[in-house]
């Protein structure tokens, strides 16, 4: 009985293991549109910020941007656009693109349909406050999707919008703007989505980034389109 009892836990804690490695694999979803790169040919790739917007850093980053004619898309969470709508609205202002990235930036999987459904439309409503009308695409928090998200993203007519760049996963290269820059430009490629995280204090060395990144892929020939843009491109 002991034997059994055993077993039976540790198969429960391997198909844990799986679905939640499963949950975080960036280009598998069950169904629905996912999509982690732009099938292109031509030198064009997305900036793509998570989290936000705060009222501390928005300006400086779309200063950036606009000193640089670029035009990026910000995935935000519904509760910061109503906490700082300003701010929001002076991304849709400046014409960049907004993105949800849930109303509370919780994991939504093991939730309930209607609780996923209630976190994307609510970001939804915050998100056309702040005076954007394109179409609002959808990154997951943490990038986490299992079964139930991807059918509730399937039934809205939402693309679910992940990366193939993400200097930040590693540790030693977030901690210098030079190395972030070294990674991207080592891995770019036509049609590639790049995630940085530039919102917070402790992303200072991704704000310094923005800069030279933008001049390096320049540099490589590459132009910046929302992730709109690069879908339909």
């Amino acid at each position: 009985m002991k034997k059994k009892v055993l077993l039976l836990f540790v198969l429960v804690l391997l198909t844990v293991a799986v679905l939640w490695r499963l949950s975080s694999l960036r280009n598998f979803q069950i169904m629905g549109k996912l999509v982690t790169r732009a099938a292109c040919s031509e030198k064009v790739v997305a900036l793509t910020f998570d989290d936000g917007p705060t009222g501390e850093y928005t300006d400086s980053i779309l200063t950036v941007l606009a000193d640089y004619k670029v035009k990026a898309t910000f995935f935000v969470t519904g509760r910061e656009v109503e906490e700082n709508l300003a701010p929001a609205r002076q991304i849709v202002e400046q014409g960049h693109e907004l993105g949800n990235h849930s109303y509370s930036h919780s994991r939504l999987i093991f939730k309930w349909p209607a609780t996923i459904r209630h976190e994307l439309e609510k970001a939804d409503v915050a998100i056309r406050s702040a005076g954007y009308q394109g179409q609002i695409n959808f990154r997951p928090p943490y990038g986490k999707k299992l079964f139930v998200l991807p059918w509730c993203l399937a039934q809205m007519g939402k693309t679910t919008v992940m990366w193939d760049i993400e200097p930040e996963t590693f540790p030693e290269v977030a901690a210098s703007a030079d190395l972030i820059v070294e990674h991207v430009i080592q891995r770019v490629q036509p049609g590639s989505i790049i995630l940085l995280h530039l919102m917070y204090k402790s992303r200072e060395e991704s704000r310094k980034a923005l800069p030279k990144l933008i001049e390096a892929l320049k540099q490589q020939g590459y132009r910046f389109a929302t992730v709109t843009e690069l879908l339909s491109s």
